[in-house]
């Protein structure tokens, strides 16, 4: 869970969320967003949409399917049933209309998965064309010996990385964490017969995005931020409404058991004090100037004790 943050990081940390959320090319040319079962990545996906449609940039949207498409595309391209170089040419096609900073939105890699993924990944990107792309992170997929997975090789390329949390699970996380409480599983991580999907899953307040920035020097820079349902100001996730609480509740649990006493406790009570105070240790009274009554060890010699007086006085 991320730390608080100063007004200095907290200053920093949101002019970068809204630079990578207008995408231009230049600071990120190819946007990978990782979503599960628990968080959906479209929410996501309609936002980077919108944020295009207000700058004038060109929405170009290879869809696999026609059914529930986001609203303010400009450009659509059927991509059902083409193999990668027809895609290709197509998505070339679009981009190379005349005008300004064009977004290319895959909203799902899982059909274009091959191993000449990289080569045609690499090929989308011009000086004037972003790419954001969408990877489900709980669909299984076969391994193939001697070849990188999927989505290692995308990590790889991508110079940003987008991964979508749900807010009320990473609520609940960050409880049992401030509780010193193991974290909770959810979904298919619960490993129980039936389960798929985890209770909070698919928040209706908002995403919860955790950002990983790569600059040129290859330096990595990331965050936690909150982006809320239907559009709104990002900020920070320690800022958002429930995160505090949850950390003053168990602090304010901490402290209570502190009050009541526990298994821990060092301290001594007045009426212990006054009992260690008055109990008399062994030979302390030898050990006072002039000697006293107690302390002294006395012995008895018998028949057959050699006693020598010269050994005695030294």
């Amino acid at each position: 869970m991320p730390p608080p943050a100063s007004h200095h990081h907290r200053t920093h940390s949101l002019l970068l969320i809204q630079r990578l959320l207008s995408l231009p090319p230049a600071a990120s040319p190819f946007t990978l967003i990782l979503d599960s079962l628990e968080q959906s990545g479209k929410p996501l996906i309609q936002e980077y949409i919108w944020r295009a449609n207000v700058s004038k940039t060109r929405v170009i949207y290879l869809a696999h399917s026609t059914l529930n498409l986001p609203r303010g595309i400009d450009v659509l391209i059927p991509a059902r049933r083409k193999d990668l170089p027809a895609l290709q040419a197509d998505i070339a096609h679009a981009t190379a209309a005349p005008g300004g900073q064009k977004l290319l939105i895959l909203p799902t890699l899982h059909p274009l998965l091959s191993p000449s993924l990289p080569t045609f990944l690499s090929a989308l990107l011009t000086p004037h064309t972003a790419l954001l792309a969408l990877f489900h992170t709980d669909v299984p997929l076969p391994t193939t010996p001697y070849v990188p997975a999927p989505l290692p090789l995308l990590r790889y390329l991508a110079t940003t990385i987008l991964t979508t949390h749900s807010l009320a699970q990473t609520l609940a996380r960050h409880r049992a964490t401030a509780r010193a409480l193991p974290a909770p599983a959810f979904g298919l991580a619960e490993e129980v017969a039936g389960v798929v999907v985890g209770m909070g899953a698919n928040d209706a307040r908002g995403t919860v995005l955790e950002v990983e920035y790569r600059r040129r020097s290859g330096r990595g820079v990331g965050g936690w931020f909150f982006l809320p349902a239907g559009g709104g100001e990002v900020r920070l996730l320690e800022e958002c409404e429930g995160w505090e609480e949850e950390g003053r509740e168990g602090e304010g649990k901490r402290e209570e058991r502190e009050a009541e006493g526990g298994t821990w406790e060092v301290g001594l009570t007045e009426r212990q004090r006054r009992d260690r105070e008055g109990v008399v240790l062994p030979y302390l009274d030898a050990q006072r100037e002039g000697g006293g009554g107690g302390g002294r060890i006395l012995y008895d010699m018998g028949v057959e004790d050699d006693f020598d007086e010269e050994e005695d006085e030294i």
